[in-house]
């Protein structure tokens, strides 16, 4: 049945009706992500959020329709881990999607009705900088991370990962919002269509000048990496038969001139210290392939309490010593937040059921040659400060050790092994993402692909030739300077804002002013 506008508008009067399409439009942009990888649709998966919220009767409804929403992108972009946590996905989504409340509110606030021109100048750089705000708040660990990060979608876009480099993924998110809010303005508003397209010139103009501008990295070196992926192994003995099926395809690159072997995250699942078979095993493995070997414990240590993951350097002569226990951790998957109060989480899911310790601080480590390396582990690739603290700490090429096993069928291993690509082109530093089942991938210093992927359904070996790059990119350099400069806008609109109300209360009530009296008004019955 198809419905008419009038149609469309009664529905959308229904709270159940427009909560529902407020789920859907902020589920919307998912698909600008690996897998689908619809990057162009970024430009405009934002237009029916923002419509809908500037039709919003009031301002407390346009904040629940940016706050449900945000419940439909933060589900969307997580929705992987529903087979992992269960509801418990949905109230995490919920919780985290109030973050766009605040966006929905100014949305309507500057776009309602018929905005006047200067409206839509201030919600091209308003926007943006409240949506940056919730990227910048739902970063933190706590909160499950940097995962999604509506820049992220642009990591295949040679132009875009170019932008990366002068302001990581923050600007690239900026953009792609105001690109969103123009866009919105010319479909609903014609009479504020001129601002709206100047807001398209400018922002092209601006983005078309970083590019041109920002410098290249320039290769002056190439290293051979190879990355062993055994598949999934399941089953009674699981650890010990993934090392084994590791071992294997490490001694397939003998005699291929590598310069380092990565395996992925948990690729060995006893502490070296307690295994000294294993470790002797791992060291004949590095004479026989002439180079060393990034393996990676995920195991209770014997020299301290707890759990660690840890990327350790195993030579011909064993473990060198050169070790970087895991940061950052994934909230649930490693640990539990507040276990006392959310423990319930592990009986509705697999959450964690002992929580990982983390590590102190990162870890520049010497392989040989002159060659440094940055490991991080799992979802520490999606924290773009981590992999720029290392390349300030002289690290020539990057890593990231993970394992995404248990979500094989999702999306989540194409999204994770994109992101490698924006971590390369924010520093001018290749990047290898190893994995122990799929997707492995490697980038040059560009964030240009290097090589082809390891699909989820590959247990192989594969060599890479990796150009090398030195210099500093403006990102490398300045940090997250859009992040900052969108806290100096808001601070700004709120600066204005409370002017104009003190303003308002210092000029005090307007006058009441006596109805007029016509002539065939009774002085005893006005009005009549």
């Amino acid at each position: 049945m198809k419905l008419s506008a009038a149609d469309w508008r009664r529905r959308l009067g229904s709270p159940w009706w427009r909560g529902a399409a407020a789920v859907l439009a902020g589920a919307l942009p998912m698909l600008s992500f690996p897998a689908p990888s619809l990057w162009w649709f970024a430009y405009v998966a934002l237009v029916p959020w923002i419509l809908l919220v500037r039709s919003a009767p009031t301002a407390r409804r346009a904040a629940y329709d940016g706050w449900l929403g945000g419940l439909g992108f933060m589900l969307a972009v997580h929705h992987w881990l529903l087979p992992s946590l269960h509801v418990f996905t949905v109230v995490i989504a919920a919780l985290l999607g109030a973050l766009w409340a605040p966006w929905g509110w100014l949305t309507r606030r500057f776009l309602a009705g018929v905005p006047s021109a200067g409206q839509v100048v201030a919600a091209l750089f308003v926007l943006p900088s409240a949506w940056q705000m919730v990227e910048l708040v739902r970063s933190w660990e706590g909160l499950g991370g940097p995962w999604g990060l509506l820049g992220s979608s642009q990591w295949d876009v040679e132009p875009a990962l170019r932008l990366a480099s002068v302001g990581g993924v923050w600007l690239l998110s900026f953009l792609l919002v105001a690109v969103n809010v123009a866009v919105a303005v010319l479909v609903a508003v014609r009479q504020s269509r001129v601002p709206a397209v100047a807001g398209l010139v400018a922002t092209a103009a601006a983005a078309s000048a970083a590019w041109a501008w920002s410098p290249r990295p320039d290769v002056d070196g190439r290293v051979r990496i190879a990355v062993v992926q055994p598949g999934v192994i399941d089953g009674v003995g699981g650890a010990e038969k993934r090392f084994a099926r590791e071992e294997a395809l490490t001694r397939q690159l003998a005699g291929q001139d590598v310069d380092l072997v990565v395996w992925g995250e948990s690729s060995v699942g006893f502490d070296l210290a307690d295994r000294p078979d294993l470790a002797n095993r791992l060291a004949a493995l590095s004479r026989q392939v002439d180079a060393d070997i990034l393996v990676n414990v995920d195991a209770r240590r014997s020299d301290r309490p707890g759990i660690y993951k840890s990327s350790v350097l195993v030579g011909p002569e064993g473990p060198t010593g050169d070790r970087y226990d895991k940061m950052r951790l994934v909230p649930f998957g490693e640990y539990v937040p507040a276990r006392s109060l959310l423990g319930w989480a592990t009986s509705v899911g697999k959450a964690a059921g002992e929580d990982r310790m983390r590590g102190t601080g990162q870890v520049v480590m010497n392989v040989g040659d002159g060659l440094r390396i940055g490991p991080m582990v799992c979802f520490e690739s999606a924290f773009p400060d981590m992999s720029r603290h290392l390349a300030r700490d002289g690290a020539d090429l990057l890593l990231a050790q993970s394992a995404t096993s248990s979500f094989q069928q999702s999306w989540a291993p194409e999204q994770h092994a994109s992101l490698a690509a924006l971590r390369a082109a924010e520093t001018g530093r290749p990047m290898v993402h190893a994995t122990l089942t799929g997707v492995s991938a490697v980038y040059g210093p560009s964030g240009e692909r290097v090589g082809s992927w390891l699909g989820t359904d590959a247990s192989a070996s594969a060599v890479y030739d990796v150009p090398l790059a030195h210099g500093v990119t403006p990102y490398a350099r300045f940090g997250e300077w859009p992040v900052y400069a969108a806290l100096l806008i808001l601070a700004a609109l709120g600066t204005t804002e409370g002017a104009r109300s003190l303003r308002v209360r210092r000029a005090g009530p307007s006058p009441r002013v006596p109805p007029a009296r016509t002539a065939h008004e009774s002085p005893a019955r006005p009005g009549r």
